[in-house]
């Protein structure tokens, strides 16, 4: 039995995960909640993980602090912010606990801070655990490589009114994935909002476009623009449970690995 400790516990995505391993403690799965955690402060410390989840009463209680139930479980998944991810890397580190980061938002230099620290514990850190996304981000790749330069790119995303950050870590991944297919360097031809009088669009390009409203759960769509036609993939997320059952799979691959840096498609076998 696996033993996860899940950051962020009555977060959107935390609370998602607590649920959806409730309900595979009923069906005796190989993997369990051990621990809940919040940011110090948090009305629902000290509150019942599962009862905040919105399931049954799991005995288990949210803390603020993860030294205390840090040796309780095999596994950390965290869906936190960028400041709390990196304040635990240094217990997960000494403890040597794999970690699952589902945490988006951070700049560069942070994830240089990541991907020194796993050089003492296995992790997975993707800005998606979806299946479906992740297939997303292998194929449209090949979609631009095979389509070459006379199709424009655009990425278009939308989340809910509450979402931070922007644009999304998924549609900054695919936007990565799109340069690195057509040989572009990103930090060059991304254009992240357009007004006025900008003229013609230049062929480099790759537009990001943003959408914040309601209770949108996530909607990425990226459109390969030719002359009389035009291609669209689009992934949308009808709820989050595919977000948890994404990491929850993360969580079981991760901790039979070795210490370093992985991402979803490792744990899918898109890799190669």
């Amino acid at each position: 039995m696996v033993m996860v400790i899940v950051l962020g516990a009555a977060g959107r995505m935390g609370s998602g995960i607590i649920s959806v391993l409730g309900g595979l403690i009923q069906e005796a799965d190989s993997i369990c909640l051990a621990a809940a955690l919040e940011r110090k402060g948090h009305p629902s410390v000290g509150a019942d993980a599962g009862e905040i989840s919105g399931i049954k009463r799991l005995g288990i209680l949210i803390t603020d602090d993860l030294g205390s139930v840090i040796d309780q479980g095999q596994v950390v998944i965290d869906f936190t912010t960028p400041q709390s991810t990196l304040a635990n890397l240094d217990i997960i580190s000494k403890k040597g606990k794999p970690l699952v980061i589902g945490t988006t938002g951070f700049g560069s230099s942070e994830i240089e801070q990541i991907r020194k620290a796993t050089t003492r514990f296995p992790c997975v850190f993707s800005p998606n655990m979806s299946i479906a996304v992740n297939v997303m981000f292998k194929i449209v790749g090949e979609v631009a490589n095979l389509l070459g330069h006379d199709y424009d790119i655009e990425i278009i995303e939308a989340h809910h009114r509450f979402k931070k950050d922007a644009p999304s870590g998924t549609a900054l991944r695919l936007a990565e994935t799109l340069a690195l297919a057509t040989k572009r360097r990103l930090e060059e031809v991304a254009i992240y909002a357009r007004k006025g009088q900008i003229g013609e669009r230049k062929p480099s390009e790759i537009g990001i476009q943003v959408v914040r409203a309601g209770d949108i759960v996530g909607e990425h769509t990226v459109i390969f623009g030719g002359v009389g036609e035009r291609l669209e993939i689009t992934h949308r997320a009808h709820n989050r449970d595919n977000f948890a059952r994404g990491a929850i799979l993360a969580a079981k691959w991760v901790v039979n690995q070795p210490s370093g840096l992985y991402e979803m498609a490792d744990v899918l076998g898109l890799s190669h």
